[in-house]
């Protein structure tokens, strides 16, 4: 494989990427993109040299560790003009069209005039200006572009490479926020073009699709965000890029910033075409018109219709003059154009009564309080119910059942509850529930967040194919033949209830089944029974405690070495345990002091669940106690040298701090040894470490 070949085969990814993530139309199955990956993370292993910017393999970098950087822009980034009425929009353009006219001429004539015609002449100059006015008005080339409820920032390219992603700011100074641009998929590492500009500057929107969003907001490791706006903010803003990654967000040009290039524009439309053709996502709903009332009027109402099923979020359109020349005659005022305004939709606002909360059960268990209402007719729909996010919101609203309250519904599938309007005359306090409404078990709060969490866990029915789905994964049992949409319809038909149940499947369970038989059946229940025989960290793993992942079941089965002892182990034994604060620590005496909880771990280890006993013996353990950090790249999988270091005793950590005992650098090893270095931690190359091995395995 030469320099060539690895160029090539970056190319072939980026293509591949770019018709998935920004053409909608994907050219090959997952399996062989993944494939494609996967020989390309080799290579450059192989050779890091040969690593460029553009690499997919690079849209993750290094956790951000001070403040962003202040990145001036060359160009203002402005905002806009709100209209909230076709008479407004007109009556914006209608100033455009009156500053457009050239009045030059008429008043070098005024000025030859005898002075008794000069109020003559001031009143042709109104009537000329008028008409001049009205006839340009509707000769105005316009451009609609949905008004994106996003987050805006600019991308800077030089010579068709990315170099940064910067915010709004001021309008001035923006922050730095490459790390986490870079993980968009719709944002390209490398301009698709033979003959990229010297400079080139796209300015544009990032959102989160609502789909996204909602997952986002199920989710027990966030806090629950308001609309999708405030969760892409957040996004753009976490000084971690993998957890960006984790959050998939789009990016979709909305304008030029600072240029230079041969390219040559004369229409805005034109720039938003040639985004398109150097590898950007294009909004399939902008729209070209000429200026009339009636045209500005029927746009909206294309866009009022289309707005519920779009897949993100709009809170208006944006109206442009298509023509640059024009615009450049317009200019600026201080904070906006003369030449674009954004057509804001009316806030979809009701009134009624709370009759009464529920309290609904996620998928991992976290308890959301959903406003029961005296049905209203509100954005086109009857609405009988609202999400108020949290208790903390509730708190916040000073809200109590019986209040008259504004609903606020602006599209959402579900509304808001914005405010309190008039206090009821017989007011009841909304109260968290101790105990789980679907299972019983007590709710706990999530401490340093606003959420509460069932449990329950395990035999919680509102979690449970989530959860058997978890059991049943790569990390935790790794039941193989057991895919995520068989446990999904399994548990529609209730044969799977809980985890246990898995081990008591008949082959009829699932030979009956659309597209199984009995030789798929009996292929599953042999990977069920081969999951049986596991490891004590494992199985902590997969039952799904919360905090408690893989790293954490290591270090509570290395420290208790029996199920027995951590059952039975106090909030002062846990948090002795490497790596155990108090929140986990909770979570782990919450779990077992369930009885159902326990019955069900009962239940798995009668149904055949079973681990070796291993005792940890100290001098089986030389690296005990000790933390190391691998970087850079290194000839052996890393999940392989992690299992050596921790079968030794050693912790492997993500991050170098003082406790740091060793890092392993390998090749092109970056800032974690530069942070080593500073610290005076102790550094090995990979030969070393081998050496190392070798020496503790006599």
């Amino acid at each position: 494989m030469t320099f060539k070949n690895y160029q090539q085969l970056v190319a072939q990814l980026n293509c591949w990427s770019h018709a998935y993530h920004v053409l909608d139309a994907p050219l090959v199955l997952d399996s062989e993109y993944d494939a494609a990956f996967r020989e390309l993370q080799t290579l450059e292993k192989q050779h890091p040299t040969w690593i460029v910017s553009e690499s997919p393999t690079q849209r993750v970098g290094d956790i951000v560790s001070s403040v962003f950087r202040k990145i001036p822009h060359e160009i203002k980034m402005l905002s806009l003009e709100n209209a909230f009425s076709l008479e407004e929009t007109n009556a914006f353009f209608l100033r455009a069209a009156k500053n457009l006219v050239d009045l030059e001429d008429f008043e070098k004539l005024e000025n030859l005039l005898a002075e008794t015609a000069i109020k003559k002449a001031q009143e042709l100059k109104s009537e000329f200006k008028e008409f001049a006015t009205s006839e340009l008005f509707e000769k105005l080339p316009i451009f609609s572009e949905p008004k994106l409820d996003g987050f805006a920032i600019s991308l800077r390219y030089e010579n068709g490479i990315l170099i940064y992603g910067a915010t709004r700011g001021d309008g001035e100074i923006g922050e730095d926020v490459t790390h986490t641009i870079k993980t968009i998929q719709s944002i390209p590492l490398k301009l698709q073009t033979d003959i990229p500009p010297e400079v080139l500057e796209v300015r544009g929107e990032v959102f989160m699709t609502k789909s996204v969003f909602e997952q986002l907001n199920q989710s027990a490791n966030v806090r629950s965000f308001v609309n999708p706006r405030n969760a892409a903010a957040g996004t753009i803003r976490q000084l971690n890029p993998k957890a960006a990654m984790e959050r998939p967000l789009q990016f979709i040009p909305y304008g030029m910033g600072a240029y230079s290039g041969e390219r040559e524009f004369t229409r805005h439309s034109e720039i938003l075409s040639y985004f398109g053709e150097i590898g950007f996502k294009s909004n399939p709903n902008n729209h070209a018109f000429w200026a009339t009332k009636t045209a500005f009027e029927q746009d909206y109402q294309r866009m009022e219709k289309l707005r519920d099923f779009l897949p993100m979020e709009i809170d208006g359109i944006v109206y442009k003059i298509d023509d640059l020349n024009l615009q450049e005659k317009l200019g600026f005022i201080s904070r906006s154009p003369k030449w674009a305004v954004a057509r804001k939709f009316p806030a979809q606002v009701m009134t009624t009564t709370l009759l009464d909360v529920d309290f609904q059960v996620g998928r991992t268990g976290v308890l959301t309080p959903v406003a029961r209402l005296e049905p209203v007719f509100v954005g086109g729909v009857t609405v009988s119910n609202a999400t108020l996010h949290n208790m903390d919101e509730i708190e916040r609203l000073n809200l109590c059942i019986g209040d008259k309250i504004e609903i606020h519904r602006a599209g959402d599938v579900i509304p808001k509850v914005t405010k309190v309007v008039a206090e009821g005359e017989t007011r009841q306090n909304i109260v968290m529930p101790s105990h789980c409404p679907v299972c019983s078990s007590s709710v706990q709060r999530i401490e340093n967040q606003t959420a509460y969490r069932c449990s329950g866990g395990l035999i919680c029915a509102a979690q449970i194919a989530e959860r058997i789905k978890y059991y049943a994964s790569r990390n935790c049992m790794n039941i193989r033949q057991l895919g995520t949409k068989l446990i999904e319809v399994l548990c529609e038909q209730g044969i799977l209830n809980n985890v246990v149940d898995i081990y008591r499947l008949q082959i009829d369970d699932i030979s009956k089944l659309e597209g199984q038989g009995e030789k798929n059946a009996t292929k599953i229940l042999a990977a069920i029974e081969g999951s049986k025989h596991t490891k004590f960290s494992t199985f902590l793993t997969a039952l799904g405690i919360p905090e408690v992942g893989e790293s954490g079941a290591k270090n509570l089965a290395r420290y208790f070495e029996s199920l027995e002892k951590l059952r039975t182990a106090d909030i002062e034994t846990l948090v002795q345990v490497p790596d155990v604060g108090s929140i986990t620590a909770n979570n782990v005496r919450t779990f077992f002091d369930d009885t159902a909880n326990n019955q069900l771990v009962d239940d798995l280890l009668a149904a055949g669940v079973t681990w070796d006993e291993n005792k940890i013996v100290e001098n089986l353990q030389p690296l005990a106690e000790q933390t190391w950090v691998l970087t850079g790249t290194l000839s052996s999988p890393r999940n392989e040298i992690k299992e050596k270091l921790e079968g030794l005793g050693a912790k492997v950590s993500s991050s170098v701090s003082a406790k740091t005992t060793v890092v392993l650098a390998g090749e092109a090893a970056g800032s974690k040894r530069k942070q080593a270095e500073d610290l005076g931690v102790k550094i090995l190359d990979e030969t070393q470490f081998l050496e190392l091995i070798e020496s503790l395995s006599k």
